[in-house]
């Protein structure tokens, strides 16, 4: 069945945020921050585990026939029509939602760093996500933040983070300072790639949490692929690799060893 995505956009200002992430994580112990609107019994550890736990739950749609998509943005890094409508071909081409996917985005205002540690993102999800894991519908946290990660090198830029089962936060600023370069990708071609890889990494890609049908990960670059015109090849995540990566404009697809692996593991 077709997935449809109703795309539905509030605002919110946070207040006083630099001094919660300087605060430790929470406790994954299904205590909800009654700040956040959450009651006291929600369990919101089943969105707290690793990368590609939640595989076979994303493409599958038996236990969790629809998906929904919580996508917050710091003001003035909204991802494009564009972005959202590629991405939804995406996830209509991979996975069985019979219940449909939902997006909601959600504005916020910049926390004011310059640089970002997945602790810092970790703690500002936690602080800002209000959707979790319902019966028969499994819920997705997404960030488009300003700023950049912490482990950026001189050699590379990274663009994008998967880091829970269900969480995974774009470097929106850095996509643009890519995008903006001479004969460079455009915006949304460059998000549309970031946001589809992590994405992948959520689905188990490659051999995390989705086994492998055949010999193809790269494994001194990871949980990557061997083939260098696939999504889940590894320079997909970094800016400079990205744009070398990418010939025309065109938006990489999925190679036939991907695809294998998620289609063994209940996906299309």
């Amino acid at each position: 069945m077709e997935l449809h995505v109703r795309k539905r956009f509030c605002s919110i200002c946070l207040m006083g945020l630099l001094g919660i992430l300087g605060l430790g994580c929470s406790a994954d112990s299904g205590q909800a921050d009654d700040g956040n609107g959450l009651n006291d019994t929600m369990d919101v550890s089943q969105n707290r585990k690793s990368v590609g736990d939640s595989a076979a739950d994303l493409l599958d749609g038996s236990r969790f026939p629809a998906l929904h998509l919580e996508i917050f943005y710091v003001e003035g890094l909204k991802p494009s029509a564009t972005t959202l409508d590629n991405f939804e071909s995406f996830l209509m081409e991979r996975l069985h939602k019979p219940d449909g996917v939902t997006i909601a985005l959600t504005e916020i205002s910049s926390p004011g760093q310059a640089v970002y540690s997945i602790t810092d993102i970790r703690n500002l999800e936690d602080d800002i996500r209000t959707a979790y894991n319902q019966e028969g519908i499994l819920k997705v946290f997404g960030l488009f933040i300003d700023g950049e990660y912490s482990e950026n090198t001189e050699n590379g830029s990274v663009l994008g983070v998967a880091y829970r089962n269900t969480s995974f936060v774009i470097f929106a600023d850095t996509i643009r300072e890519f995008s903006g370069q001479p004969l460079a990708p455009s915006t949304a071609v460059l998000e549309t790639t970031v946001l589809d890889h992590e994405f992948g990494h959520l689905l188990g890609l490659v051999n995390a949490g989705t086994p492998l049908q055949s010999a193809h990960q790269d494994e001194p670059h990871g949980r990557h692929c061997t083939t260098e015109d696939c999504l889940m090849y590894w320079t997909a995540e970094t800016g400079e690799g990205l744009i070398n990566m990418i010939s025309g404009g065109t938006i990489p697809g999925l190679d036939a060893a991907c695809l294998a692996d998620l289609q063994a593991n209940g996906g299309k």
